[in-house]
């Protein structure tokens, strides 16, 4: 006898707190949509923000909403919203530009912040504009770094005392295992190490502890979890104790200590503003903040009890119902130590999410074989999980993904 129902995870959904806040996004009632870690739902506020900011701050006000209409301090604002979902402190974040940018910027400070040490860690199998970012930055600097890749299994090891910096992604994109922030840390501070943590799969999906962790640097982006539209701005964390201590080398204007003396040199502020580079897209920052404004009434602790229910149930259903069709888990099968997504391999896995994505059940792919599917507690339905599964047994049973026109490639995956 199956182990649940569908008449189940609808009972679920009735006692769910988080319920409610499907509401806040422009959803379909029949889209099973699991694919917020790659792009989140459009919150339905970012629509009338977007044109607000356009007719009136923009269109009517003009220049005059760098200060009445608060553009100018717009990326200093929502970064102090961000910090209270990723455990940081008023000041120590900015939402800017986009996180390979950000880690360029990070990075080359921590290796300045170490000048006798060369090695910066990694994981190989990281989401590659991270491991790209550090090869340009190295073979720029051409002052003989290197980078030490290692896996999950091997980073403790590859900590040594010749190591400046640790650069790591607390949720690994493709699997969703999820590093001990806390446990890495302290190995790299005990050997004299720098910590750089992406957030890019674990901000908004899971609560964050940068400053308990005693991290020293951090970035993400906006636009999965955190729902701030297609190519919305990122952010970047420096810990107070090393705001003033490096100078990021893209020195614009925006993190000159007085923008607007107008002087010839450069002069860095002493503080997080010093990150800022160039001029920032209001219109992305100004949606990025709709999606934002819903987390200050989410719980993330209830975030994170209902996420890992929606994995743990999902996992299970594809086991019982999908057993015979040859996948296989990728993901850790313990909670604890899972991100806010499910991966399966399966050597057919681009074909069966096209088929799924045209029965209205969106999840996506990852070459070479992994099929994802990232649960947003903020909109995803406990029935949705029940209805995923079943719509992908009925693909598997009825061989539906061998269309041809399922395995035709798209530019994006």
């Amino acid at each position: 006898m199956p182990k649940f129902s569908r008449d189940d995870f609808l009972a679920l959904d009735e006692k769910d707190d988080l319920a409610p806040f499907r509401d806040e996004f422009q959803l379909a009632k029949d889209l099973i949509y699991l694919d917020g870690n790659s792009l989140g739902a459009m919150p339905v506020a970012a629509l009338a923000k977007a044109q607000d900011v356009v007719a009136r701050e923009w269109g009517q006000d003009l220049i005059t909403s760098w200060n009445k209409n608060g553009w100018f301090h717009l990326a200093e604002k929502l970064g102090n919203k961000i910090a209270r979902l990723i455990g940081a402190d008023e000041g120590e974040v900015m939402a800017c530009d986009a996180t390979g940018l950000n880690l360029y910027k990070l990075l080359s400070m921590a290796l300045d912040m170490r000048p006798e040490r060369k090695v910066i860690v990694m994981e190989g199998s990281n989401f590659p504009t991270d491991n790209y970012m550090a090869q340009g930055l190295i073979h720029q600097r051409g002052q003989g770094h290197e980078i030490r890749f290692a896996e999950q299994d091997d980073i403790m090891a590859a900590i040594t005392e010749d190591v400046a910096v640790v650069s790591l992604t607390q949720v690994h994109y493709k699997s969703g295992y999820l590093l001990d922030m806390k446990a890495i840390t302290q190995k790299a501070h005990q050997v004299g190490a720098l910590v750089i943590w992406d957030l890019c799969h674990s901000a908004g999906a899971l609560p964050v502890a940068l400053n308990d962790c005693q991290a020293d640097f951090a970035l993400g982006c906006g636009y999965k979890y955190l729902n701030g539209g297609p190519g919305a701005p990122a952010f970047l964390y420096v810990a107070k104790r090393h705001q003033g201590k490096a100078m990021q080398p893209l020195t614009g204007w925006w993190g000159h200590a007085n923008p607007f003396a107008f002087e010839q040199d450069y002069r860095p502020a002493d503080n997080i503003w010093q990150c800022l580079t160039g001029t920032q897209p209001i219109l992305s920052l100004s949606v990025l903040g709709c999606g934002l404004d819903i987390f200050e009434r989410a719980d993330m602790g209830k975030i994170r009890v209902k996420s890992m229910k929606l994995c743990d149930y999902f996992i299970d259903l594809v086991e019982e119902y999908c057993a015979d069709f040859g996948f296989t888990l990728a993901s850790p099968r313990d909670s604890t130590k899972r991100g806010s997504q499910v991966s399966f391999t399966h050597e057919q896995g681009y074909a069966i999410m096209q088929a799924l994505i045209a029965k209205n059940i969106v999840g996506d792919f990852r070459a070479p074989d992994i099929i994802r599917f990232g649960f947003t507690p903020l909109y995803t339905r406990y029935v949705d999980v029940w209805d995923a599964v079943m719509g992908l047994r009925n693909i598997m049973e009825n061989d539906l993904w061998r269309r041809p026109e399922y395995s035709k490639r798209e530019a994006v995956t």
